[in-house]
């Protein structure tokens, strides 16, 4: 469980994980789908998630270069096991209310 909760902490892994889930983005994309998250700390969490095999840097060179970021196969694992979670989750804050 340790080795897991290591892969996904901080308050934006999991957020950039489900949105790269539904497909490749590049970095202003993601910074626009999770709002919030700063320059610097979508860069140390793309770098960290990259580092741990869960995210896969994609550079493009075309009349000028481009950055995508997709999940690797880990990362889909790794995704699916947070489904759960994330209903659970649901549930809980539908009982809070």
């Amino acid at each position: 469980m340790d080795a897991a909760l290591d892969v996904i902490n901080g308050k934006w892994k999991t957020l950039i994980i489900m949105v790269l889930a539904e497909e490749s983005r590049r970095f202003g994309e993601l910074k626009r789908l999770v709002p919030g998250i700063s320059d610097k700390v979508l860069t140390q969490h793309l770098r960290d998630l990259e580092a741990r095999f869960i995210v896969r840097r994609e550079v493009l060179h075309d009349s000028r270069v481009k950055v995508k970021y997709s999940l690797t196969s880990v990362g889909t694992s790794l995704n699916d096991a947070l489904g759960p979670l994330c209903e659970w989750g649901e549930r809980l804050a539908d009982t809070d209310q």
